[in-house]
């Protein structure tokens, strides 16, 4: 591959974002019925308490009620049609039977974790699918297409605007400087530098010309470009990371059908035990009144409730302290499941570095620098910035420069103290690293770069490696070189490069068919296919793309690559909180069930019973609140 020019003077920014297709948080019905609910429950709550009249809390609860049960009760009803049972519906049922014993305040407060928990799931369903739609935005909706010739001959023909979508393999496109390409090609004509980081995560552009592949999506820099179309839009490289991240997020399907298959039956069970200990009793002349009171003290004490409950307290913890140290968890599943990660993919460019290349060396007169940042200060290229960054750095006085002009794939030429400075490729050396100073058509330095090494790179890796006894992965789309000199400074030995897309894809669901659990780390567009194949997910926040923050499972927020055996830790440590709990929660429904069937549970002894388990486990949950959790799930304890 061509290596990257020293110049995009006129190209925009590498970063520049797609459209935006974000949904507002409003726009969802199911957060506005949940807001609603919360907000009935939260004024009700205090006027209950403090035994204040029936009627000014009352129509509170109500609301409470109506506004919460109505998405997962009409989600019920709609699988009764279906013939099938879901815990929303029992939810709503237990807690209208709660509320028809006059345990108002237990009910309302289960409609308002289910009500809650689905506006959540909603709301990260439309992000994902927004962010996805927005990618399709990298590639532009008109390209020209040349006619009236063929090849390179085209450039006499005529220009026409069209529809990306109307192109056809085998159509020349002209594509301007500063216009992202329409479609997947390779150039016939002319030279420039294509900023391609959101196919292949390169940190740098790279030098097209005759013969070279392009993408569509990425960004031209100050050349133009003559491009052959190889493929039709629904096949370019954009499109199929699209396709995979939907195809990726859909192989999730099967645990959750797995998930609802038990729901199924522990619902039809309480459903069934309450009915029989309702029309058994009546029909063998028991009371109605003290049946019926019976039945629906068993309905709250067999409800998942306490278990719901039991198992958020420690994981809602964790994200709690998690996000005060800087990482966004997404959920209280995401959290669960991060723990139970064996095997971490790491990415290379804006993951385990920077991003952004740094002058490293000045190999000769040092001196030189302060010229070639003056060659340098009218081009907005990376390398460019970094020259500038390191002169200014170096405390050097950069002259004025004039008669600048730049070539694409080559380099830049100035006149600096009447002198001609030119920064150009090293012959010799490697071009994506190395450029050499040239004053009046003598060499007199040679600037060596590099992506500079996240702060704490190296721990981090290890740190992982401890925590899952596999050394991480390199998964980069970056050249084997690049790739190999970081991975030898981290301690990584198993290195992937050159990689697209849907090949990190590949590399996931091998090791996922192998039985392993895969924590994908990436940043880029480029990720987001691996991000959402992968069993757990985290992206780098600071300069992560739009759709790999949207499809992972979790994002570091200030790019502290530490963080993330960290938050593994804390999901371990909220994991065994978690079974603990469950084993409480579990002793005591278990108990208050058997004393309902085999004796008589007194409701209020009933109640207390409840909610007391609730109480001891959410205590126990709570304890990861504390700093002191951070800091022993970042020491590995």
């Amino acid at each position: 591959m061509a290596s990257p020019v020293l110049d995009t003077q006129t190209a925009p920014s590498r970063t520049a974002p797609a459209p935006s297709h974000g949904t507002r948080v409003s726009a969802l019905p199911e957060v506005r019925w949940a807001a609603l609910s919360a907000l009935a429950f939260l004024l009700a709550l205090p006027l209950d308490l403090s035994d204040a009249p029936a009627w000014t809390w009352g129509p509170l609860y109500a609301l409470c009620y109506a506004a919460g049960g109505w998405e997962p009760g009409w989600a019920g009803l709609q699988a009764l049609r279906e013939k099938s049972l879901d815990v929303d519906l029992l939810m709503v049922v237990a807690a209208i039977g709660a509320a028809a014993i006059g345990q108002y305040l237990d009910g309302g407060l289960l409609i308002v974790i289910f009500a809650v928990s689905g506006a959540l799931e909603a709301l990260a369903t439309r992000r994902t699918a927004d962010s996805v739609r927005g990618l399709l935005d990298l590639a532009p909706a008109r390209a020209v297409r040349l006619t009236g010739g063929a090849g390179a001959d085209v450039a006499a023909g005529r220009e026409e605007a069209v529809d990306v979508a109307a192109l056809r393999v085998g159509d020349t496109v002209l594509v301007r400087p500063g216009e992202r390409l329409p479609a997947d090609g390779t150039v016939l004509h002319g030279a420039s530098d294509v900023d391609q980081a959101t196919i292949t995560g390169e940190p740098l552009p790279v030098a097209k010309a005759p013969g070279d592949e392009v993408f569509a999506g990425t960004l031209n820099g100050t050349g133009a470009l003559r491009v052959r179309v190889d493929k039709d839009a629904g096949d370019s490289v954009i499109a199929r990371i699209v396709a995979l991240v939907e195809e990726a997020s859909a192989t999730k399907a099967p645990t959750q059908l797995f998930i609802e298959k038990i729901e199924q039956r522990y619902s039809v069970g309480v459903v069934v035990a309450t009915l029989a200990l309702f029309a058994v009793p009546l029909a063998l002349g028991a009371d109605f009144t003290s049946t019926l009171l019976r039945a629906m003290t068993f309905m709250i004490v067999a409800s998942p409730c306490a278990v719901v409950l039991a198992t958020m307290p420690p994981l809602l913890s964790a994200i709690a302290t998690a996000g005060r140290h800087g990482v966004l968890v997404k959920s209280a599943v995401v959290m669960e499941r991060l723990g139970t990660v064996d095997r971490i993919a790491l990415d290379k460019t804006g993951t385990l570095t920077e991003g952004a290349p740094r002058v490293t060396e000045v190999r000769g007169d040092e001196a030189a620098l302060a010229l070639a940042a003056a060659a340098e200060l009218p081009s907005e290229h990376p390398l460019a910035r970094a020259v500038v960054a390191a002169a200014r750095a170096r405390e050097l006085s950069v002259p004025e420069a004039r008669d600048f002009s730049s070539v694409p794939g080559e380099g830049v030429r100035a006149i600096v103290e009447g002198r001609e400075v030119r920064v150009r490729r090293a012959d010799g050396e490697h071009a994506d690293t190395t450029v050499e100073v040239v004053v009046d058509g003598a060499r007199v330095a040679v600037l060596e770069f590099a992506d500079r090494l996240r702060d704490g790179a190296p721990e981090a890796v290890a740190a992982l490696t401890r925590l899952t006894g596999t050394t991480p992965t390199l998964l980069t789309g970056d050249n084997a070189a690049a790739a190999a000199r970081i991975a030898e400074r981290t301690g990584i030995t198993d290195v992937r490069a050159g990689l697209l897309p849907q090949d990190k894809v590949a590399a996931v669901r091998e090791w996922e068919r192998a039985g392993a659990r895969v924590l994908v780390v990436g940043d880029g567009v480029n990720d987001a296919p691996a991000l959402a194949a992968a069993h757990s997910s985290v992206a780098m926040g600071r300069a992560g793309s739009d759709l790999a923050l949207e499809t992972a499972d979790a994002v570091v927020v200030r790019d502290e690559l530490a963080t993330v055996p960290a938050v593994v830790a804390l999901s371990r440590r909220a994991r065994r909180l978690v079974v603990q709990n469950l084993v409480i929660a579990g002793f005591c429904i278990g108990a208050l069930v058997v004393w309902d069937l085999v004796g008589h549970l007194p409701l209020p002894l009933g109640v207390a019973g409840h909610e007391g388990s609730t109480v001891l486990v959410g205590l126990n949950g709570l304890r990861l609140l504390r700093d002191a959790a951070w800091r022993k799930a970042a020491a590995g304890e």
